[in-house]
Parts: structure tokens; C-alpha cells; sequence
């Protein structure tokens, strides 16, 4: 090789070298991030593993529900007990911690929501001796903000945090019926299965009851949640006509007349609706 070839062909072979080691740098920095959402993903399944009624897991029930394999659940569980998100419950059992309840309580906008609600849901309790709900839509479900239970309400599933399947409440059809129309497909597409035997899940008759609500402004619940339970709905409405929210009643079938509490109902969101942003 002459010197005019070792010349060129040095800073070629260097460039390949570089190149090599730029690939394999961002290589590397792509397995990190993989490795950081991995682990990231495993940390939220462990956490929302809990439900409604468990006081304490242990790790292999936890191993279960996630998915997780058995040895990789007890290491997160101990980093998050460490960090003060999960306490020993004795006999190895784990519980969730009060931090979890403290970071719960800085979602300024939902807490702001709750604050704001919760004199109109307390007016519609004391009215009718039933129980009140604020619910906002994620995903294709409802996520409880508040609950006021009424006296002469039926023992309800839901709970304060908890979920529920938006189709087949008043609450998440009020809130679907002032969503776009690519919210509502999403629900659609994701299916629409039966809570109950009276829970509508045609999609066709679904969306045509999403159209008599936004015409009325008000969604009811017979007996689509549940057997021997009604509902009765109404959006909060946001300045851009997309419900941000929707507040409810719900009571025993042949106790609360849907058509008596219904104006009330509605009243309160609209009032409710005029103090949003």
C-alpha cells in the first residue's frame, strides 16, 4: 500500500471505528431506557396489584396478579418499602403506605375539582337520602374522585380512587356523550362487555344513547351497573364543550324515581359547569 492509500484509508478506518463506537453508545443508551421503562412498568403493576378489600399481599400473590417473576417482585417490593410506598403487614405480607395516600392528595387539578364538587354533591345527598359521585373518564373507564353515601342508598361497588367500565355508568356515558368523537371510539373499538344483564353493549344502540345525552344532558343507569341499581348523570362542561367531568345519583330501583331526581341532577352540573375554567 502506498503512503497516498494509508493517507485515505486511515481517517476511513477511523470513522468506522467512531461509527462503531456511536452505535454501540446509543445501543447502550437504548437498552437503559428499555431496561428504566421495564422496571418502570413493573413498579406501577405492583402498585395497582392492590384493590378494593386487600389489606396485605404477599409477594407471591403480588408475583401472581403481575406477572412478574416471583424474584424480581420481592426486589421491587423491597425498593418500595424502602422508599416508604409499601409497609410490612406482618407474616411477609405488604400493604400499600401512606405516602401513596400524601402524593394522591398533590393532584392539584382533581383536588381543586373535588373541592368545588363536593357542596353540590352533599345539596344532592341531603335531598334525596342517596348517594352522590364525582367521576372523571380515563381510558375507557370512570375513576371515582368522591363519593357521599346516602342513608337509604344501596351498599355500591365503587369506591373513592376506584373504577369502573364508563359504558356502563351514568357518569361515563354523560362524560362520553361530551367527548369527542375519537374518546368514543376508542371505547367502542375496546368492547363493551356486560356488567349486567341489562348493560347495553351493541355499540350501535350505545352510540345512539350517547346521542339522546347530549341532547338532554342527562345519562341514566338502569340497572346497567348493576341488578336492582339507578343512576342518574350529568356532565361538567368545560368552556370548550367537552365534559371534563360528571357527577351522579344513584339509589335503589324501587326507592328513587330517575324522572324526580333527574332536574336536580342536571341543575347541579350546569351550576357546577359555570366555575370551570
Amino acid at each position: 500500500m502506498c503512503p497516498a492509500h494509508r493517507n485515505n484509508a486511515a481517517p476511513n478506518n477511523a470513522a468506522a471505528n467512531n461509527a462503531t463506537r456511536d452505535n454501540a453508545a446509543s445501543s447502550g443508551a437504548d437498552g437503559a431506557a428499555d431496561g428504566v421503562a421495564s422496571t418502570a412498568a413493573r413498579v406501577a403493576a405492583l402498585l395497582s396489584a392492590f384493590r378494593a378489600g386487600d389489606d396485605a399481599l404477599g409477594v407471591s400473590e403480588l408475583a401472581r396478579r403481575t406477572g412478574v417473576p416471583k424474584s424480581t417482585t420481592h426486589r421491587l417490593a423491597a425498593h418500595l418499602t424502602d422508599q416508604g410506598l409499601l409497609e410490612p403487614a406482618g407474616r411477609g405480607r405488604l400493604r400499600l403506605a401512606l405516602k401513596l395516600f400524601e402524593i394522591g392528595q398533590l393532584a392539584a387539578a382533581q383536588r381543586g375539582l373535588v373541592d368545588a364538587a363536593r357542596p353540590y354533591l352533599a345539596d344532592l345527598r341531603e335531598a334525596t337520602r342517596n348517594t352522590a359521585h364525582l367521576a372523571v373518564l380515563e381510558g375507557t373507564e370512570v375513576v371515582y374522585l368522591d363519593i357521599l353515601r346516602g342513608p337509604d342508598a344501596p351498599t355500591l361497588p365503587s369506591r373513592v380512587g376506584g373504577r369502573f367500565p364508563a359504558h356502563a355508568t351514568s357518569v361515563g356515558k354523560a362524560i362520553l356523550a361530551f367527548s369527542s368523537q375519537s374518546v368514543v371510539d376508542g371505547v367502542v373499538t375496546a368492547g363493551l362487555p356486560r356488567i349486567s344483564p341489562r348493560t347495553v353493549t351493541a355499540p350501535g344502540l350505545f352510540r345512539t344513547q350517547l346521542a339522546t345525552i347530549a341532547r338532554d344532558g342527562i345519562a341514566y343507569d338502569r340497572e346497567e351497573s348493576g341488578v336492582g341499581v339507578v343512576c342518574a348523570g350529568a356532565p361538567l362542561v368545560g368552556s370548550d364543550g367537552t365534559a371534563v367531568a360528571a357527577l351522579s345519583l344513584s339509589g335503589w330501583t324501587n326507592r328513587m324515581r330517575l324522572d324526580r331526581v333527574a332536574p336536580a341532577v342536571r341543575t347541579a352540573a350546569l351550576t357546577l359547569s359555570r366555575l370551570l375554567p
